[in-house]
């Protein structure tokens, strides 16, 4: 009897070391994927080249909880009013790219502080965090150095491609109240969102193999390898002073939405959408449906993906928008 159980523990524990073997193999295999690059999308560099950047203010910092010095840009406004924007740039981008936007609504009397979101630009290390959720504590410390000056002005966080995802994020996060609204310009809310294009429309593509061997050591309580790099955009082979060309998997997981339907669902605050008709990397015409009587929705003929953040009549729609939302007070 006692050479059975014996035998029966033995078989069980080799299985159970195999399986782990096994799974330690499969696990190193999808780690070592190589990410693949992708060509120049054409289409974003040029929309984003044609603006004038010749009065772009210069960075300004700030220091993050962490100690990091992260950047941004001021933009007072031309006739000063109550009201305070933040706009987040897209993905691979800075402050750089929400420039005409930034400066259309300082025009409409709204102060912008436009930041380069850790990552990104100056702030921190070039397509990496320190841990998941970091974003928001970063966006909690610059409202803090925001109040040093405007204590009571009421903030509208405005978030351009996956910036809009990370500010349905925020929107829907424990420092909601810090905004009284959020508006969202040409979202990515995901590779399974409906208004998502396949591969983001040539702009990103994902390493698929790592990203869930990633997602299931993080299950696990394995972190030690999110600093990888799991997905890659189709930035000008010129630009990498620029921009960022590849996200960590910490990164690509903070700078997006924590679901689309979760966020929708658990936001508070006023939601607005804006997008354009032209849009190369989403279905405009599909964030209605998606957001239902959740969200404002405005599409703008004539405009693609990057034109919502510097085509002249997108901008000023938008910060008309902005300027104009309810009582100031």
């Amino acid at each position: 009897m006692l050479r059975t159980i014996f035998s029966f523990s033995v078989r069980t524990v080799a299985l159970a070391l195999a399986l782990v073997g096994l799974g330690a193999v499969i696990i190193g295999m999808l780690l070592a994927a190589p990410l693949g690059r992708l060509p120049m999308l054409d289409s974003i560099s040029r929309t984003a080249r044609a603006v004038d950047r010749s009065d772009m203010p210069g960075l300004d910092q700030f220091q993050a909880r962490d100690g990091t010095t992260l950047g941004y840009r001021h933009y007072p406004a031309r006739q000063p009013g109550a009201r305070v924007a933040i706009v987040v740039h897209g993905s691979s981008g800075s402050s750089i790219a929400v420039h005409a936007l930034a400066k259309a609504l300082a025009a409409a009397g709204v102060e912008t502080f436009a930041p380069d979101i850790r990552g990104h630009g100056v702030s921190g290390t070039r397509g990496d965090i320190g841990y998941i959720g970091q974003l928001e504590d970063d966006m909690a410390d610059l409202v803090g150095e925001i109040r040093k000056t405007r204590a009571d002005a009421p903030l509208t966080l405005i978030g351009h491609s996956s910036g809009g995802a990370f500010v349905l994020r925020v929107a829907a996060s424990p420092i909601q109240k810090l905004f009284e609204r959020a508006i969202l310009l040409a979202p990515y809310l995901g590779y399974d969102a409906p208004s998502s294009r396949a591969d983001s429309g040539g702009w990103a593509r994902a390493d698929v193999p790592r990203f869930i061997a990633l997602a299931l050591l993080n299950r696990l309580g394995i972190d030690w390898a999110n600093a990888l790099p799991t997905i890659s955009f189709a930035v000008a082979p010129d630009s990498k002073m620029r921009l960022t060309d590849t996200y960590s998997f910490r990164l690509m997981r903070n700078f997006a939405t924590a679901g689309y339907r979760s966020d929708i669902a658990a936001a508070t605050a006023p939601i607005s959408v804006f997008a354009g008709r032209a849009d190369e990397l989403m279905l405009s015409d599909q964030y209605q449906a998606m957001f239902g009587d959740r969200a404002a929705v405005k599409i703008i003929d004539g405009v693609n993906h990057m034109g919502i953040v510097s085509d002249a009549t997108a901008v000023k729609t938008i910060a008309d928008d902005v300027a104009a939302f309810g009582p100031a007070s």
